[in-house]
């Protein structure tokens, strides 16, 4: 549930109060009492869930979620040269022992 920030128009009292969206605005003052209250739309207003389902590592700072997305690309960069020097290597070798069976099945037909 959000806090709403009310002014009174007649005695320029200022507070908070905690309501329900679906509540309908306050209207009569509680200093003064008169119907000169309205909803005051601020830039402080905010809603911030709580409880056991939210996390502290939700609302992290931006240096970290920066620090934490360098980490992940350098952990992506590292494994991904990792295989791709594998892959290279397994690849060579597949050709190579592929040309000299082709080259060896040539030569005895043609030396029969």
């Amino acid at each position: 549930m959000p806090t709403y920030e009310y002014e009174c128009d007649a005695c320029e009292h200022n507070f908070d109060e905690f309501q329900s969206i679906n509540d309908n605005p306050l209207k009569k003052c509680p200093k003064c009492g008169k119907n000169k209250l309205r909803r005051v739309f601020g830039a402080g207003a905010a809603i911030l869930f709580k409880g056991s389902g939210f996390y502290q590592t939700d609302y992290r700072s931006e240096s970290y979620q920066k620090a934490a997305k360098a980490d992940q690309e350098a952990s992506k960069s590292s494994s991904s040269s990792s295989s791709s020097t594998e892959g290279t290597s397994g690849t060579q070798s597949a050709p190579s022992s592929s040309k000299d069976k082709g080259s060896g099945a040539k030569g005895s037909k043609s030396s029969a």
